[in-house]
């Protein structure tokens, strides 16, 4: 079982990834318009829309919902693998 929480560990941290990436690209608004920005687009922004309802922009310009997401991905990430070595060790 302890292959399972690796695993898990490695989808966490690539789309922990995917999420940097993201922001990064959204300072730069012509990489952004391109195919993989679009792509990351499509498997990020599902994920990063209930933070940005929930937390609006600071002075209007500042999103920290990011940072927020990427957190509680950490935290998700970590109760999954206690979650599973309790069931299973």
């Amino acid at each position: 079982m302890n292959q399972i929480t690796e695993y898990i560990g490695i989808l966490f941290q690539i789309y922990s990834y995917m999420i940097i990436i993201y922001v990064l690209m959204s300072w730069l608004p012509s990489v952004r318009e391109s195919f993989i920005g679009e792509l990351l687009g499509k498997l990020v922004e599902p994920y990063l829309r209930p933070f940005r309802r929930l937390i609006p922009p600071i002075g209007g310009m500042l999103d920290i919902s990011p940072i927020i997401a990427y957190f509680a991905l950490g935290f998700v990430a970590q109760g999954l693998n206690t979650v599973i070595n309790f069931l299973f060790f």
